[in-house]
């Protein structure tokens, strides 16, 4: 089966795009928007709409592969691709980048996304975000061509089993942290609640006070509205580097106060990410192995997830070489082809670090659905839910494509035995 036909067609994300540096430094809420000048190049507001690319492959057949070209809220921010803007990139792929699709055979996924992984023009990569759709619309082709799920060809093209069993997920509340929480208690997710904790003043605190009493009320909340005594998901909260900034980037104190929130958590696991931003992957490294290892020594068991200049393949093979974390995250879009997302999320759990395959927010339903069925083939420790901030729907569609793959598979192979 070949390729006959590439469309491109822009259209909006599940969110926005975030000036994080901006908001750092201390902007203000004006409704949904943010006041102040933005700081961080190629953005003209500090919060502006996202966008995204759709990819469609027309197979010979007439069948459509499809994918979403999409970049995270916080673009150009901890050593990521620069903003994603559609209109900047929709005459460059339909000139030269259809032309190296079209005729293409669809018998096997890896050596095209390969070489789309790999693609330069005029000495550079292709922009994340661009390899990210190409590739799910490539997956989603072999996958039509083939008369399998995604799930499946991914299996097949990594040599690996292909477990009947879900993820477990990961609900974002943004800067609604109290309402949806509610919203993920009763719809029973696995790890909550994201928490956006990106200020310190109304957020964290400036003793760290503030996310002391709302870990708090986490715990309180959950006991209170749950109505099965065994749900009890873990708490994972990002921290956006805000304990770094309260306690002057001192490892020990950092470490204590995160310590101290272990007690706060009980009896749930607490995951912290993002407890610091040194502004460079090597300092992060050192900084966030000095917490994890200050950590164990203080016998705390809160664990620390490696987010930001965690953004490639390479980097997520630099801190799990490193040990100086519990669990990275697998941010999507930030990765570009696919394939590497799977091998990222082997490779940390053949070095013994939990995987976390997140995203944003800011991603679209047709990359979310993608992202299960890299997640069913790779078993991260869990997936985020996306894409949005309003939790409800992002739950909608990676917990459904997920059901409907896994009672796929369940059909298949009881046709096969």
């Amino acid at each position: 089966m070949n390729i006959v036909a590439v469309l491109f067609t822009p259209g909006y994300s599940a969110f926005f795009f975030d000036d994080q540096e901006a908001i750092k430094r201390g902007a203000d809420h004006d409704g949904f928007l943010y006041r102040g000048m933005p700081v961080t190049p190629g953005f003209t507001g500090i919060r502006q709409a996202g966008e995204s690319i759709s990819v469609q492959i027309i197979l010979e057949n007439g069948q459509v592969g499809v994918g979403d070209c999409a970049a995270v809220q916080y673009s150009g921010a901890g050593g990521r691709d620069p903003l994603f803007l559609a209109q900047s990139y929709m005459p460059f792929l339909q000139e030269y980048v259809a032309p190296i699709l079209i005729g293409q055979s669809l018998d096997r996924f890896l050596p095209l996304a390969r070489r789309i992984e790999e693609l330069e023009f005029e000495g550079k990569k292709l922009h994340t975000a661009l390899r990210y759709g190409l590739t799910q619309a490539l997956l989603h082709a072999n996958a039509l061509a083939q008369s399998l799920t995604m799930t499946e060809v991914i299996c097949q093209e990594f040599g690996l089993p292909v477990v009947v069993e879900p993820i477990p997920l990961f609900g974002q509340s943004g800067d609604d942290r109290y309402s949806a929480v509610d919203k993920m208690i009763l719809k029973k997710v696995d790890v909550l609640p994201h928490g956006l904790i990106n200020n310190v003043e109304t957020k964290l605190g400036f003793r760290g006070e503030k996310l002391a009493e709302y870990i708090r009320w986490l715990r309180a909340r959950i006991q209170s509205l749950r109505t099965d005594e065994s749900y009890l998901p873990d708490l994972h909260i990002d921290l956006y580097g805000t304990p770094g900034l309260v306690f002057a980037q001192d490892t020990y104190k950092v470490a204590e106060y995160l310590a101290s929130l272990e007690a706060d958590a009980f009896p749930h696991r607490l995951y912290i990410e993002g407890p610091v931003d040194l502004g460079s992957k090597e300092r992060q490294i050192e900084a966030l192995g000095g917490l994890t290892r200050t950590l164990r020594s203080l016998g705390s068991r809160v664990k620390i997830v490696a987010d930001e200049w965690c953004n490639t393949l390479q980097d997520v093979q630099d801190f799990v070489d490193a040990q100086c974390c519990s669990m990275v995250q697998i941010k999507t879009p930030d990765l570009g082809s696919i394939h590497t997302i799977v091998e990222a999320v082997l490779y940390a759990k053949k070095g013994g670090i939990e995987a976390y395959q997140g995203g944003t927010c800011n991603e679209t339903d047709v990359s979310a659905r993608v992202s299960v069925h890299l997640a069913l083939a790779a078993r991260p420790e869990r997936m985020l839910v996306k894409p949005g901030m309003g939790f409800d729907e992002g739950m909608a569609i990676v917990s459904n494509e997920m059901n409907r793959t896994l009672g796929l598979l369940a059909t298949s192979r009881r046709i096969h035995l």
